[in-house]
């Protein structure tokens, strides 16, 4: 789908989780399903949940391993209550196939109780989202819409039991996957509003492209974070005020086993990422750990900092991406005229007494764990100067940048804010870009990348990843900033 038309039509129908949804009893007829029925997987090797009927957790659910779950359109998947003494948040368990097949106007939910859907409950972690267990071959998500998640991980969770999170410590994103053969496509979704990360990747080859990530994170988190064991393209996404960064891309636990992280990530649009963040972390982009990635051709608006590379410099202690073999460049980072709200300019949030957008673009970033004895030594670790963001387009205070979207006014709009849907669903900012905009064309030299090179090409572009028998293809970069171009 094209991305215009995967905007547009979200706006028509994310009204879906904010909207009335449950039956009445007298609408209720025979032949509805009852809502508790999930399917008998021991005696069925695929159950189907039918399109438009309504999904009861009132447990823990399991796709077992070696069964598939197909869920078709319009189903709503409801998690109620918590489970046993400890109140443990139900979790979608997936140890076997699960295809999500929602389409632009019936969408798949997964939520919570209407009357639970308030923001109030937006960081409150209502139930454990979907993991994927190192058994699971395929996950399809698609049209899919997954909110209110991040519960605590306790004690008697599947995801401790089965060793995927640790009890007390971790808490629940809406997506985990761990199979690094497994094949996942997550694509004209909306994830939002989570205590964690909207999608934690410890394992498999995936494609996440054209979906639409909203508040992200309470106290930390991202929206899309990618550990060792990973092949990634991530292209065409709206990423709007992720606590942290929009994208994490680490190596972490590299080992035989769990290869070399390789990510592919252009033509996304980042809004408002790291200001929620209390302390000098975060800001859209932050690559480590020997992850070896092509960052390029995206859109950051009112972030934090520009893309940052800890400790590039000091790979035997931990840090550093996979310099020799990456790029991060040919990006566009535009900032607004307005500071930070009061709370987070305090310093004792932010050592660094950022307070514009445009001030931590062009900030040397410097902690007091890394400065050691040789402060314009440890500055150089932070953002790779020769490497990073060479060709790409930086906001200064008296130049900044506006790409003139069709509807965000990039200097009135706080920079924590994290509102981006309206109260009937729709969505209230429109990032495509007006004629004659920077971000469509470049400015002077700099110009968003156009070229050739099979490094800089997606990993999926052309052999595709096969999901239920049907191959998704990555789509091909587009030589613009951000996920969208004209209206």
């Amino acid at each position: 789908m094209r991305l215009k038309n995967y905007f547009l039509a979200s706006a028509a129908i994310l009204s879906l989780s904010f909207m009335a949804i449950s039956c009445t009893e007298e609408s209720v007829t025979e032949s509805e399903p009852d809502p508790t029925d999930l399917g008998d997987f021991a005696e069925n090797d695929v159950v189907e949940w039918e399109a438009g009927r309504t999904v009861e957790l009132k447990d823990h659910f399991t796709v077992p391993e070696g069964k598939t779950l197909i869920i078709k359109e319009g189903v709503q998947v409801i998690a109620t209550g918590t489970v046993g003494m400890n109140g443990a948040p139900i979790e979608f368990t997936v140890k076997g196939n699960l295809y999500c097949q929602g389409t632009a106007d019936k969408p798949v939910l997964f939520s919570i109780p209407e009357n639970e859907r308030t923001e109030a409950n937006i960081f409150k972690g209502k139930w454990g989202g979907i993991v994927a267990t190192e058994t699971c071959k395929e996950m399809l998500i698609d049209h899919t819409i997954i909110e209110y998640v991040g519960g605590k991980v306790l004690e008697d969770s599947p995801a401790a039991t089965a060793g995927i999170y640790k009890s007390g410590d971790d808490v629940y994103p809406q997506i985990t996957t761990t199979n690094v053969s497994g094949n996942y496509v997550i694509t004209n979704s909306i994830l939002r509003y989570g205590v964690s990360d909207a999608i934690y990747m410890m394992g498999g080859n995936a494609i996440i492209t054209n979906n639409i990530f909203c508040a992200n994170g309470a106290t930390g988190e991202e929206a899309v974070n990618v550990k060792s064991g990973c092949k990634v393209d991530v292209a065409g996404n709206l990423m709007y005020a992720p606590n942290t960064n929009g994208l994490k891309l680490s190596s972490k636990s590299q080992s035989e086993v769990r290869k070399q992280a390789e990510i592919q990530a252009y033509n996304n649009t980042i809004v408002n990422a790291g200001w929620r963040r209390d302390s000098d972390k975060g800001g859209c982009i932050y690559v480590e750990e020997f992850a070896k990635v092509h960052v390029f051709n995206n859109l950051m608006v009112n972030c934090k900092f520009k893309a940052t590379t800890p400790l590039y410099a000091y790979p035997q202690l931990g840090g550093g991406y996979d310099r020799n073999n990456s790029t991060i460049d040919y990006n566009y980072y535009a900032s607004g005229s307005q500071k930070v709200d009061p709370v987070y300019s305090n310093p004792e949030l932010y050592d660094q007494g950022i307070e514009y957008s445009w001030q931590g673009y062009n900030h040397n970033y410097v902690t007091e764990e890394e400065m050691g004895d040789d402060e314009q030594e440890v500055e150089t670790g932070w953002y790779d100067k020769e490497k990073v963001d060479v060709n790409s387009i930086v906001a200064k205070e008296n130049d900044l940048k506006d790409p003139d979207f069709v509807n965000f006014a990039i200097s009135s709009v706080s920079l924590t804010d994290y509102q981006l849907f309206n109260t009937d669903g729709t969505l209230k900012y429109d990032f495509h870009l007006q004629a004659g905009s920077k971000a469509l064309v470049g400015e002077g030299n700099l110009k968003p990348y156009s070229g050739t090179d099979a490094a800089m090409q997606p990993l999926f572009l052309t052999s595709g990843i096969t999901v239920n028998g049907k191959t998704y293809n990555s789509p091909a970069p587009v030589a613009r900033y951000g996920a969208f171009g004209q209206e």
